[in-house]
């Protein structure tokens, strides 16, 4: 009965719709939290869900008592205090927890201050840059602020700096690593006025392990495989088909499921993505280079074809002699009018037929590789050179730069 006769007497004549030091000098709002988890990190959303336990003091000189200790109050009495009006910044939903009673603690000293401590879980939305996914950092925010109000009125501290801030040196998340985190103080502009403004800033680093085994490393290895086809015989197409078309079916089975986890309408080009579309270029390339090696086989052997034919036949007239006896004839055109015309056709287009023919000839040699064996030969240090070459500058720019 004499506690109860005695938070009468506190509370008795407290106005809870007006705060400390009303009409006086601005009210200090004192801040620490605990981070409990940050249970998802969603690239989809660019948000991730944490769990904390915030904690506010202040000092409310209406509600100074006699003594040295402190009262710890039902959480439902709440409600007949008055309290900040804080809530965080860029949170697209939040819930108090409940079970198995409200998570809240109101604890009240002998001095007037009020320790008021509740555990939320919160979905916070973080501005990502992916263009180094997954070998990117993110630097997201939990900021607090008050709704209400303004400067004048209220100002944030945190307790004890960046030591105001527990737990984040013991998160276990499944791809990230807390590489920093810091707190700052500042102000929110509004249209309404100036807010205070309290923030924890925290750096992720992707564990890229992860990527290396699932993504990298399987690309990279069926690249090598499309180089098997440069040591089979070149007389062997069901067999060198079936790498190239193997390995490009292969290669597009990861890149579409390397975008599973984003939006469709994400237009970012990712450091993964840039190397799957080099290990892509590569398989594919594989598979034209067979192409081309067989076309410059046959190529090859149609010449062969055509220098036998010609060898065969009577000696051609040189094209310039031939001309020239065009010309000759053309010149005694007067003198030959009495010549049979169909003999005339015959001469003219047996010209025009080898001259076709000798135009046709020439394009076939300027075309034609003369050892079709050595485009397999060539691409078997050419390839992997080449690709070397690019995964080196691919590394280093995204790890270094």
């Amino acid at each position: 009965m004499a506690a109860l006769t005695g938070s009468q007497a506190i509370m008795k004549d407290y106005n809870k719709y007006l705060r400390p030091k009303f009409n006086e000098k601005p009210i200090e709002i004192a801040v620490s939290l605990e981070v409990a988890s940050i249970d998802a990190v969603s690239e989809e959303n660019m948000d991730y869900t944490a769990t904390i336990n915030l904690r506010q003091r202040w000092t409310d000189e209406r509600l100074v008592f006699e003594g040295n200790r402190s009262i710890t109050l039902d959480a439902r009495l709440v409600e007949s205090l008055w309290v900040p009006d804080t809530y965080i910044v860029d949170s697209k939903k939040s819930f108090l927890h409940d079970v198995t009673v409200e998570n809240r603690l109101v604890r009240l000293f002998a001095n007037g201050t009020v320790l008021y401590a509740i555990r939320i879980t919160t979905t916070v939305a973080c501005k990502m840059d992916l263009t180094k996914y997954p070998m990117d950092r993110q630097t997201c925010k939990l900021q607090l602020e008050s709704w209400g109000y303004s400067e004048k009125d209220l100002t944030y501290v945190w307790m004890r700096a960046n030591d105001s801030v527990r737990g984040m040196d013991h998160l276990q998340l499944a791809q990230y690593t807390v590489e920093q985190y810091y707190t700052t103080n500042s102000i929110g502009k509004d249209e309404t006025g100036n807010y205070p403004r309290l923030a924890l800033c925290f750096i992720l680093r992707r564990n890229v392990v992860y990527f290396i085994l699932e993504t990298y490393i399987p690309s990279a290895l069926l690249v090598v495989l499309s180089w098997v086809s440069f040591w089979i015989s070149m007389s062997s197409v069901p067999a060198r088909t079936c790498f190239g078309v193997t390995t490009v079916l292969a290669m597009t089975t990861i890149m579409m499921g390397s975008r599973f986890n984003f939006p469709t309408a994400n237009c970012i080009i990712k450091a993964i993505d840039v190397y799957l579309g080099i290990c892509f270029s590569f398989v594919f390339g594989a598979l034209l280079e067979y192409a081309f090696a067989h076309y410059c086989s046959e190529l090859n052997s149609a010449v062969n074809k055509e220098k036998i034919k010609n060898s065969l036949e009577e000696p051609e007239h040189d094209i310039s002699s031939v001309l020239i006896a065009c010309d000759s004839k053309q010149l005694n055109r007067k003198e030959n009018q009495t010549e049979n015309a169909p003999e005339k056709n015959s001469l003219k287009n047996s010209v025009i037929f080898k001259l076709w023919l000798k135009i046709k000839i020439i394009r076939l040699k300027k075309f034609n590789v003369t050892n079709p064996e050595n485009v397999d030969r060539y691409s078997r240090t050419v390839f992997p050179l080449i690709f070397l070459i690019i995964n080196i500058i691919y590394w280093t720019y995204y790890l270094l730069i």
